[in-house]
């Protein structure tokens, strides 16, 4: 067990101004607070913090976040308070130990809402001072490196899978990459354990089949970059076994197909060097194409900057070869923990790269109001993406998710261009919103004041920052919709039962229904939670008789027509849903089926399915179109078409349909014999009368047997 000097000695060596009176009060407090407690493994529970205390000190951190480590357990695991190592230590050390503390009881599993939300307040705390992850990550690698003493598998797997899905992945997006790595590879020694074992079984065959193969490629690249005047340290070694066995896995090859499992990594005095190096290797070896990325001249998100390209190097071996600087080496050994080091922001290029910026792109969906189970899927989503780097036309780098769309970028570069997105140039072209950008790309965005988000949109986009805008605004656009709905109802249940419709009445319900605002007994209505039978029965009780149904409609009644609920001024897909078994169009007759929780589905008159409804009549709204309703844009008509099975056919069906202003939307062959076939098409079509003459256009070509729209 490290002795307290070796520990103050470890941060001296890189901190001569560090506090070594806290150092020594710290391991003296911890190691008193936990006393005789033992770890699984049988070793004093002192021994734990103090190895958490050793890796922040290869990471350099300061005199507070090692006194940290050391105390992290005392206010969890100990009898001592918040107010002693306040007192004792100060309180930015009580505030960051207190914080860990917090981190330590919220377990991380990924699949029930408490869980979610424990995820969310997990992000949130560690936002507040970063070093509390850093601690908290520590903490974990100890954690793993210890973990085969746990004596319950079961225990053992899921702690392995909250490292895999949320430990690895910060470190990663926090720059740390050799921490992430060691965290990947011990999860995984215990996820899959035959897996690893065979990686590492094969390792070992190769290492021994080309003894000192490493160290002969690291003597010729040196020999190289000498030769052109270039003072280098040259490092090497095999690649981890689950980096291996994520690439075989995503390639979907053996390890023998497997080439590039030797990494190099070249470390010179500047930026210059670095392309002189390049050069010098690009020179003497055959480069692997579509293997070299520029991370200096585009840095990653979390300020790493590096040169990557593969070549087929020293003894005709495959070899992945990282070149630069000794600041950029230390950026991405040690992360945004190096940024203690350099002012906690770099300036590249002229541009600041903020490491911070996930974090607090984390923390604006949080205030956001994002539901947890939301909120979880967004964050775990592009914790596991790697990264495209795309330009404004003002050549402002947008990073995204790879797979993004131009709808991420829209957002990424500001909600108010998502919201109002309506079209995409892409390198000067014009794309469909759903196209997937690629490294490099010039994205400008075509907007509208008129426009809003789309439901479709969610299934377009990728990046946490999209998926919660477009998800808030419908959540918003759909409250008021179903508000207005429900409004509508209340009147009409009103009316129907021969009552005078006031807000006061309505009022008087609120605190029957435990509710704030009459807005949300609207929305009840309006969603289909609260019925018109029941909201007469609990405004004027007894006044109906105990079969009594409101909402039974008779649309051949021109009273109860006229007084039918518009449908025109609401969106499709928020507050109801046209019904794809009869595909109603403005003109029809319809009637609105109210589904708890999913609002209204409206059907015509006329649809085979309303007869499963008879039995709940309670549940019918009468619904009709205004007088304007086709403003809104052409709707969907579904019509079911028998032709003939002769050559040309398929031309005039389309040729009838186009003379009439129709346009198809979709077609399908439902049915098919020698002698005829049966399609399914959706048409765009103005309206019912429409859907109509083009029904009539088809019924006059002699290749066209019958043609009806289908009820259900």
């Amino acid at each position: 067990m490290m002795r307290q000097y070796e520990l103050v000695e470890r941060v001296r060596h890189y901190d001569r101004n560090a506090d070594e009176a806290l150092l020594n009060r710290a391991y003296v407090f911890a190691m008193r607070a936990h006393g005789a407690q033992t770890r699984a493994s049988g070793d004093p529970y002192f021994s734990h913090p103090l190895e958490v205390a050793a890796i922040l000190t290869e990471l350099h951190l300061d005199s507070a976040t090692i006194a940290t480590a050391l105390l992290h357990d005392t206010l969890e695991d100990t009898e001592a308070t918040y107010e002693e190592i306040e007192g004792q230590f100060g309180a930015e050390v009580a505030a960051l130990v207190d914080g860990v503390t917090k981190l330590t009881k919220l377990e991380l599993q990924s699949e029930r809402t408490k869980d979610a939300e424990n995820f969310r307040k997990f992000l949130l705390a560690m936002s507040n001072d970063i070093r509390v992850l850093l601690v908290k990550l520590a903490d974990r690698l100890h954690n793993m490196r210890t973990l085969h003493h746990i004596g319950k598998p079961e225990r053992r797997l899921r702690i392995a899978q909250e490292t895999m899905d949320i430990y690895a992945p910060l470190a990663g997006r926090m720059g740390m990459h050799e921490l992430r790595e060691e965290l990947e590879d011990l999860s995984f020694g215990e996820i899959n354990a035959d897996a690893r074992d065979s990686i590492v079984r094969r390792l070992e065959f190769l290492k021994a089949e080309s003894v000192g193969r490493i160290e002969r490629i690291i003597g010729q690249l040196k020999a190289e970059l000498e030769r052109e005047g270039i003072e280098a340290s040259v490092t090497g070694r095999m690649k981890r076994p689950y980096s291996i066995w994520k690439k075989m896995e995503e390639k979907a090859i053996s390890f023998e197909q497997l080439s590039d499992i030797y990494g190099f990594r070249i470390v010179v005095r500047d930026e210059q060097h670095c392309y002189q190096a390049l050069g010098v290797l690009h020179r003497r070896w055959q480069i692997v194409p579509g293997r070299f990325k520029d991370y200096i001249s585009i840095p990653k998100p979390n300020g790493y900057q590096s040169i990557h390209t593969t070549i087929i190097g020293p003894e005709r071996a495959r070899v992945e070869v990282q070149i630069r600087t000794r600041q950029m080496d230390d950026l991405a050994e040690r992360g945004i923990a190096a940024h203690w080091a350099y002012k906690d922001k770099l300036a590249l290029h002229g541009k600041v790269q903020d490491p911070y910026a996930w974090l607090r792109s984390i923390v604006e969906m949080i205030e956001h109001g994002d539901t947890p189970e939301d909120f979880l899927e967004n964050t775990k989503l592009e914790l596991f993406q790697d990264q495209v780097f795309c330009f404004t036309p003002k050549g402002e780098i947008i990073s995204l998710p790879r797979g993004a769309t131009p709808i991420d970028f829209a957002y990424a570069v500001h909600t108010d261009l998502g919201n109002t997105a309506v079209g995409a140039r892409v390198n000067g072209r014009d794309v469909p919103l759903r196209t997937e950008l690629r490294n490099g790309d010039e994205v400008e965005i075509k907007r509208s004041k008129s426009q809003t988000p789309q439901p479709v949109w969610e299934s377009m986009v990728i990046t946490g920052k999209a998926r919660s805008a477009i998800r808030r605004f419908i959540r918003n656009q759909q409250r008021v919709e179903l508000v207005k709905l429900g409004h509508a109802i209340a009147e009409k249940a009103f009316a129907d039962a021969g009552q005078e419709f006031t807000e006061k009445a309505i009022e008087g319900l609120l605190r029957r229904l435990k509710l704030a605002r009459t807005d949300e007994v609207y929305a009840m209505l309006g969603q289909g939670a609260l019925t018109q039978v029941d909201l007469i029965e609990m405004v004027f009780p007894g006044l109906l008789p105990a079969d009594a149904s409101l909402a039974m409609p008779n649309q051949a009644d021109p009273a109860r027509a006229n007084a039918a609920i518009p449908i025109r001024g609401l969106t499709p897909g928020l507050a109801y849903h046209l019904a794809e078994c009869c595909h109603p169009l403005p003109g029809d007759r319809i009637v609105g089926i109210l589904e708890a929780g999913r609002g209204i589905h409206v059907h015509t008159i006329d649809c085979a399915n309303l007869e499963e409804f008879h039995t709940t009549p309670e549940r019918w709204i009468d619904l009709g179109w205004e007088a304007h309703a086709t403003d809104g844009g052409p709707a969907i008509g579904r019509i079911k078409v028998d032709l003939r099975n002769e050559p040309g056919t398929l031309a005039a069906l389309c040729t009838a349909i186009a003379r009439v202003g129709g346009n198809i939307h979709n077609l399908k062959i439902a049915e098919r014999n020698p002698a005829f076939f049966t399609m399914v098409v959706d048409i765009e079509v103005k309206d019912a009368k429409h859907l109509t003459n083009i029904m009539s256009a088809l019924n006059a070509s002699p290749v066209v047997m019958s043609v009806e729209r289908p009820r259900e």
